[in-house]
């Protein structure tokens, strides 16, 4: 009862933020840009995330070899596509990568292992993600003197070093010794042999340093698919929507999509779209319209995922 609560709640919220983002946003001018849409450059950009989908799993398997977790090509990109059907659908941007460890678990039955490697997967590419946030802020304010942007740098700046430290903090040896004293505690005894596991996975990443920054290089080009996908949504209604502003805005809009408060991000994206885009000067019916496009590719694009998952279920029963 309490989960279905939980659910209703995030729904309802959903809801309330999209009624919000149309009540600050004329509906008719939204219409009249989606009406403009080109459908030529629609499916180039669900092309291009289809695209970033499969980069993403190329990144997740260089992770995973660092872990000498060896797992075909074709697996991987089976669970990344049905993550990235699920998080369409579970609270948050993050329900997808809960799949796809769960998935990865049941195929290794290296369940630290898998839970790690996403964990680890999910903070490279939000580090590459905030990289590109951090050079696109300072070039806007430095260069092409968009001096109203400089507190977008500093947050930028301050969550990429967030990031880095506590990724570095993961990693580090002692920390996580010092973590496996507290599970010494008698009501935290049960959970240290899953702890010890889970110390363990960290470890494997602990000298990797050429695989995280292959995963870090791949996720760039992930990066660089995603920007297209947004910059030909925007070109296929009039291109109002700089690059660098994509460039810019769109890993603070990833952050705050990981926020569980609606499901699937819906509501989310379409009130974060206009407020940090028309920071740049970007038409806030503009930004609602590529919102809703984005939410569209994101909808088509991970279809795939949701026949795949569903294969693997009725091929599972056939078993039993």
């Amino acid at each position: 009862m309490r989960d279905k609560l939980i659910t209703l709640l995030k729904i309802i919220i959903s809801l309330a933020l999209i009624a919000l983002a149309f009540y600050l946003v004329d509906f008719n001018q939204v219409l009249a840009q989606l009406k403009k849409a080109r459908p030529l450059y629609f499916l180039a950009a669900l092309a291009f995330y289809m695209l970033a989908i499969t980069v993403n799993g190329a990144k997740w398997q260089v992770l995973l070899r660092a872990q000498g977790v060896n797992v075909p090509f074709a697996a991987v990109l089976r669970f990344i596509w049905i993550g990235f059907f699920f998080n369409n659908f579970l609270p948050a941007n993050v329900g997808g990568d809960v799949m796809r460890g769960f998935g990865l678990a049941r195929h290794t039955d290296r369940a630290a292992d898998a839970a790690v490697s996403v964990i680890v997967d999910r903070v490279i590419g939000l580090m590459a993600y905030m990289s590109t946030a951090v050079v696109a802020a300072i070039v806007a304010v430095n260069v092409t003197g968009h001096a109203q942007l400089e507190q977008v740098e500093w947050v930028a700046i301050v969550a990429l070093a967030a990031l880095v430290t506590g990724f570095g903090v993961l990693l580090s040896r002692r920390l996580r010794a010092f973590i496996s004293r507290v599970f010494q505690l008698r009501f935290l005894s049960p959970l240290a042999p899953l702890w010890g596991r889970i110390s363990d996975a960290f470890n494997a990443y602990r000298f990797r340093y050429k695989a995280l920054i292959a995963a870090f290089g791949v996720a760039l080009v992930g990066i660089a698919c995603t920007t297209l996908v947004n910059w030909l949504l925007s070109q296929s209604m009039g291109g109002l929507m700089p690059l660098e502003a994509i460039l810019l805005f769109n890993p603070l809009i990833a952050l705050v999509l990981m926020i569980p408060v609606s499901i699937g991000g819906i509501g989310v994206s379409q009130t974060a779209y206009p407020f940090f885009f028309s920071l740049a000067g970007v038409p806030t019916d503009h930004a609602l319209a590529v919102s809703i496009l984005m939410q569209a590719i994101m909808l088509l694009g991970s279809v795939p995922g949701g026949f795949v998952w569903l294969l693997g279920r009725r091929a599972a029963r056939s078993q039993t």
